[in-house]
């Protein structure tokens, strides 16, 4: 009755090892053998699961401090059970779903050429004083000390052990150029762990690391790095963008974010349709206007703005477009805040946003002003303040506001702002003109090749060309071929491991609970006996189906429970599983199985001679 199960491993064997092969002349990228591809479904040991031999822990209502989609579902699933504050217990079922990510991500590491190890969690803070990172890493970085009061961190990264390492055991060009990873947990002290596994203190993390002899080769393998992430983001079955990134923190230069696209996501990301451009909106370039700025058209006026601080509030008022205001926004440089010029003004137009990291690239490190300091320079409160008629005090514009003429501004006056107002007629040239400001919607794309749109992504994975930022500063050097001795290049490529769980959460649920994408999901078909304490038959079908299922190496649930069929189905809803199988006593008179896929509106009954082939369509097209 069962027979075509048997064949499921082959058939989907024989299917991906022909789709996996590209075409004539194709650029296309495959996943490798099929039998790296078969193991989302397909287990080379399958182990046996029951209900009545695992742990399942649902929860009909997510506790009242879970704040986002994927926290509240996997509390809910029973996926993971918290500890402290960012701390979690991964339950045995969120377990199945974080190894089935590292197993895709081992695999495509290991094909790229790295080399696994595995290196201390624990690291000696004497590391952290030679890179410079122990002052300026911050309070993330949770400090330890042990009975013999020396300095420890429990690792956020590995930059410093990593490089200790290269720098002990590799002395020439010959040895190079090296590339090591590891999956480890991590630990960072967030000031305010949040949203479950998306933002919590202790994590599981891929982070690699790379060593070269030379700066072409760093980038051959940050290429390398490029590809392979993107392999393992479409193994994983998850919507993603690459983006040009800042290097932030950790330093170097060059980087990509590889985000999972949610409507839930942190990162606001641009990117154009019509192009390969993409890239983190706090990186992102807003081109400056093209042409010249237009000439002065309305003489400059005081109007009574009261009450009116915000620019879309004076748009509205006056009657004109929220882009033909600009609004200033005080901020006091870096250095002493006593010294002659370090109060200034940033002017953006009234419909843009500040981009902090491009102001400070620009300006060097600042804060914003407080309201006394505000008061103090410009005799007025916040709201109201503008570029006219101050001096002494310097005025940074962004391009788009250098180009545009009779604009409104704060008049330095509680109640007023200013029509008409014109560079170089009523005021003089800004002091520095340049990009500050976020990307919108619409704006031109930087590659000249369309238009930009905005999304939002959840960032699961950073490569960096870090140069020779900490080869330097822990003397990791090597021989070269002319017997000199040389810094080493590096590069550096992290995953979050247990990130990636929350985010394909944010990315695939729906009211009934987690969408799991098929690779990744605890299970891949949970067969769901009606009455299997009550009736012979029923037990008789559904033990036979779940021997050969797994017999075939099909990673099977059987929910043997005594429980109301309406509860089975919701708890397999809820965790995700992509496939059911029903087995009931009217079914089997009839010689069928009821079968519905995850996101099914209704299930369809199948014969059960057919139940193989049936469920091997469905599992090989995954």
């Amino acid at each position: 009755m069962f027979a075509a199960v048997s064949q499921l491993r082959l058939a989907c064997a024989a299917r991906h090892a022909a789709s996996s092969l590209p075409a004539a002349g194709s650029q296309r990228n495959h996943f490798g053998p099929p039998s790296s591809r078969i193991a989302v479904f397909f287990r080379l040991a399958p182990i046996p699961m029951r209900t009545s031999r695992f742990f399942l822990s649902t929860l009909k209502e997510a506790p009242a401090d879970a704040e986002v989609v994927s926290h509240k579902l996997m509390l809910r699933a029973g996926m993971i059970k918290r500890l402290a504050g960012g701390i979690y217990t991964w339950m045995p079922l969120g377990l199945r779903v974080v190894r089935k990510v590292e197993a895709i991500v081992r695999e495509e590491m290991d094909r790229a050429g790295a080399i696994e190890l595995s290196m201390p969690a624990v690291q000696p803070g004497e590391l952290w004083q030679e890179s410079g990172r122990w002052e300026k890493y911050g309070p993330e970085l949770l400090r330890c000390k042990d009975r013999h009061q020396r300095d420890f961190v429990i690792g956020p990264t590995h930059e410093e052990v990593i490089t200790d390492v290269v720098r002990r055991e590799v002395k020439s060009y010959r040895q190079l150029p090296l590339h090591f990873y590891q999956i480890q947990v991590k630990f960072r002290d967030e000031i305010r762990p949040r949203f479950g596994v998306m933002r919590g203190r202790e994590f599981l993390m891929k982070d690699g690391y790379s060593f070269h002899a030379s700066f072409e080769d760093l980038q051959r393998e940050y290429r390398n790095m490029f590809a392979t992430y993107t392999r393992i983001f479409d193994r994983l079955g998850l919507k993603f963008r690459a983006v040009a990134a800042d290097t932030g923190s950790i330093g170097g230069t060059g980087s990509h974010e590889f985000h999972v696209l949610a409507e839930s996501g942190e990162d606001a990301l641009a990117y154009c349709p019509q192009s390969d451009y993409a890239a983190n909106v706090e990186l992102a370039e807003a081109l400056a206007p093209a042409g010249d700025r237009p000439p002065a058209g309305n003489p400059l006026q005081k109007v009574a703005t009261p009450g009116r601080t915000r620019c879309e509030d004076v748009a509205d008022l006056l009657g004109v477009a929220l882009h033909t205001t600009v609004k200033a926004i005080a901020v006091v440089l870096a250095g002493s805040e006593a010294a002659a010029g370090a109060f200034a003004l940033i002017l953006l137009r009234g419909d843009h946003s500040l981009n902090e990291l491009k102001a400070q690239k620009l300006l060097g490190e600042f804060r914003f002003a407080r309201d006394d300091e505000i008061q103090a320079a410009l005799g007025c409160q916040p709201g109201y303040i503008g570029p006219v008629g101050i001096s002494g005090i310097a005025v940074h514009a962004d391009s788009s506001v250098a180009a545009m003429a009779d604009f409104v501004c704060g008049a330095n006056e509680a109640g007023f702002h200013l029509t008409g107002v014109n560079f170089a007629r009523d005021l003089p040239e800004p002091t520095r003109v340049g990009d500050l400001r976020n990307v919108i919607a619409g704006d031109p794309s930087p590659d000249g090749k369309g238009r930009l749109e905005l999304c939002r992504g959840i960032e699961v994975g950073h490569i960096f060309q870090l140069r020779k930022k900490y080869a330097e500063a822990l003397k990791c050097s090597f021989l070269d071929e002319g017997g000199q001795s040389r810094i080493m290049e590096m590069g550096c490529y992290g995953i979050g491991v247990t990130r990636i769980v929350g985010a394909a959460i944010e990315q695939g649920h729906d009211e009934r609970g987690i969408v799991f994408p098929a690779a990744i999901a605890p299970f891949a078909v949970c067969i769901v006996p009606m009455g299997y304490g009550k009736s012979a038959a029923v037990r008789a079908a559904a033990d036979a189906l779940y021997a050969e299922l797994v017999a075939a190496g099909v990673d099977v649930l059987l929910d043997d429970r005594n429980e109301r069929p309406g509860v089975m189905f919701a708890e397999m809803e809820l965790i995700g599983v992509p496939h059911r199988v029903v087995v009931g006593e009217r079914g089997l008179a009839e010689g069928r199985f009821e079968y519905k896929g995850r996101l099914d509106s209704e299930p369809r009954m199948v014969a059960m001679a057919e139940i193989g082939r049936f469920l091997q369509d469905r599992l090989c097209a995954a």
